[in-house]
């Protein structure tokens, strides 16, 4: 389980995201960031009973502020990323670990290639009515809401701005999140209660694996 001093030690770093008192806590944070690397290395083993994860990614506490005017060195969470396995399984999971009832989990497809977002965008367009009878299950949006992420203002080049299904053709990300409060976090079932929210998300996956590995006939592209 995470640990009541994970968030604890996130909360100082928010007040003192400096290099000098990192530097003089670094022996706690090493000690912090192991329990909190075994919880996402169980959580990747649990995952794999009930899907199939090629790997799972933790992410560095430091910050690139070469590119960034916010210029503070360290993050302010745990972040981890699980991805299923390529080509037949599209699809992600992220969990955030943060302080002040901030952590959330995440799923979908952040930053698909060109070719994926146009396939997806030609799905759409041609039906989108098994996608939303999805999202309108009521287990499903209880856990997940609506769906979010980036999107154009206007219609994507070569579609038709008043097509139907313009609010999901103009999408540029396809994310579902679920936040947590620090209880949540900090209880003892909160994996299970992580696996069992993934869990919900799986019929959207399987539709958008499915759109994704076949052709606008339906053929396998694989």
């Amino acid at each position: 389980m995470i640990s009541k001093d994970v968030l604890s030690f996130l909360k100082k770093l928010q007040q003192n995201n400096k290099r000098d008192w990192f530097d003089a806590h670094k022996s706690e944070f090493k000690a912090l960031e192991s329990g909190v690397k075994q919880f996402y290395a169980q959580l990747f083993e649990q995952l794999n009973v009930v899907d199939s994860i090629d790997t799972f990614k933790i992410f560095r506490i430091y910050r690139d502020v070469r590119f960034s005017k916010n210029k503070l060195p360290y993050k302010t969470h745990f972040g981890g990323s699980f991805h299923r396995t390529k080509p037949e399984l599209r699809g992600g999971y992220y969990l955030h670990i943060a302080p002040q009832n901030e952590s959330f989990i995440a799923t979908g497809f952040w930053d698909p290639s060109k070719e994926d977002l146009f396939r997806i965008r030609k799905e759409f367009e041609i039906d989108s009515e098994e996608l939303r009878e999805l999202m309108a299950q009521p287990e499903f949006k209880s856990v997940w809401g609506a769906l979010q992420g980036e999107e154009l203002k206007s219609a994507p080049r070569g579609f038709d701005k008043l097509d139907p299904n313009i609010d999901l053709i103009r999408r540029k990300q396809f994310i579902f999140t679920k936040k947590f409060t620090d209880k949540e976090v900090l209880s003892n079932d909160f994996k299970q209660q992580v696996i069992n929210d993934f869990k919900v998300i799986r019929p959207y996956f399987n539709y958008m694996s499915s759109v994704l590995t076949t052709n606008l006939n339906g053929e396998s592209t694989l």
